[in-house]
């Protein structure tokens, strides 16, 4: 559907009252209503007309028109029964593009039900955006992963984490996740002000594209490598990895100093590490 073909549909604040959706601080809710910065959101993907979408949280529908409007076909998981209604009028209002599943994202199988390398791009909600965020990064790669991109909302401190570099206090384990096959931006800064209820924290739209996959080091040995590594992050890793069959040796293998703490050890160097720790434990 073209922009000049979008159904004129009433503002968002008018489908909130209209359906009573009051934001329930329980599911980690906050609703955006400025559409033009919801378009804004919905463009970081690039050009989505015939491509396939996934949304989670789509609330009383806001980032959805966005994304509806860009040309996307949509599967969208709502938990709220609330919202349903309101969801339903999209469903009529864009014939074709949009398919609503009611249920709980966290068990939902978006691999499954999302269509064929699809767009992820979702306002996530609080309580389990990071959850489901590690989920994409770990599930159904072979090499390379079932999403085609992710554009998530996430509290700042969450997206400031995603996309942290060595030596900084928010670098760790989330950052080596995301960045040992993905690269990830933060895309967008979100004012507290833009939703409704305002949160307490600002928010940032993280936007993450897979890369080639480093050969010969699995998922299984970087997630022991970091556990180890930042599960005791103010010690040297001499001290961190020595209870890890194998750490001390794969560190003297790459030749890092075990006197480093896990926060120096770039994304590169844990890939080595957790290669070395693959092979030795083959």
């Amino acid at each position: 559907m073209t922009a000049d073909r979008c159904p004129s549909l009433p503002p968002l604040r008018e489908v909130i009252a209209a359906h009573g959706l009051q934001a329930s601080k329980a599911l980690g809710q906050n609703f955006l209503l400025d559409e033009q910065l919801l378009d804004r959101i919905a463009a970081i993907p690039g050009p989505l007309k015939g491509q396939a979408a996934f949304e989670v949280g789509p609330g009383p529908g806001g980032l959805t028109r966005a994304i509806l409007r860009a040309g996307a076909h949509l599967v969208a998981v709502e938990r709220d029964a609330r919202c349903l209604p309101a969801l339903a009028e999209l469903e009529v209002a864009f014939p074709g593009q949009l398919r609503v599943i009611s249920g709980d994202a966290m068990e939902v199988d978006a691999h499954a039900e999302a269509g064929k390398n699809p767009h992820i791009i979702a306002n996530l909600p609080y309580n389990v955006g990071t959850a489901l965020l590690v989920g994409w990064l770990s599930a159904g790669w072979s090499p390379a992963p079932w999403w085609t991109s992710l554009t998530l909302m996430f509290q700042m401190e969450v997206a400031e984490r995603i996309v942290a570099k060595p030596g900084g206090d928010h670098y760790g384990r989330l950052a080596v996740l995301a960045q040992w096959r993905s690269n990830a931006r933060i895309a967008m800064k979100v004012h507290r002000s833009a939703f409704t209820p305002p949160p307490k924290v600002m928010s940032a739209v993280v936007h993450i594209t897979p890369k080639a996959a480093p050969e010969g080091v699995s998922l299984k040995h970087l997630e022991r490598l970091t556990a180890a590594a930042f599960g005791q992050r103010r010690k040297m890793l001499r001290q961190s990895l020595k209870g890890l069959p194998g750490g001390l040796d794969a560190l003297a293998a790459v030749g890092i100093d075990p006197q480093r703490r896990a926060e120096t050890v770039s994304v590169e160097e844990f890939v080595e590490i957790a290669r070395h720790l693959g092979q030795m434990q083959a």
